[in-house]
């Protein structure tokens, strides 16, 4: 259960940061709404899966990882933004890193 509110703390968090590039520095109303209650929920979800027996390295660990693999393929693909192969290569090894967080820690 703890993994479900993680996964929507992590969707939250994502639509957030995508809004607040669309929202021009909180000029535009609906992104910038979009923007706050996003991050409020992401929050309170990331919260609740900590509560329910997540370890927090693990939980941010997971958390930091995707939500920049995530942001990083939302800004190539829908707003336009480039990726060289360097940042591909930064954003697997961030990922390879969490899943030793993950690994190592059920030893």
């Amino acid at each position: 259960m703890p993994w479900l509110f993680l996964a929507a703390a992590i969707a939250f968090e994502v639509t957030a940061t995508t809004a607040l590039k669309l929202s021009e520095g909180f000029s535009r109303l609906v992104p910038s709404i979009v923007v706050v209650v996003g991050y409020a929920s992401a929050f309170y979800l990331l919260s609740l899966a900590l509560t329910r027996g997540m370890h927090l390295g693990v939980a941010y660990g997971v958390w930091a990882a995707a939500g920049i693999a995530l942001i990083a393929v939302i800004g190539t693909i829908f707003l336009g933004e480039n990726m060289t192969w360097v940042q591909v290569g930064g954003i697997a090894l961030i990922i390879a890193g969490v899943l030793a967080l993950e690994l190592g820690g059920n030893q």
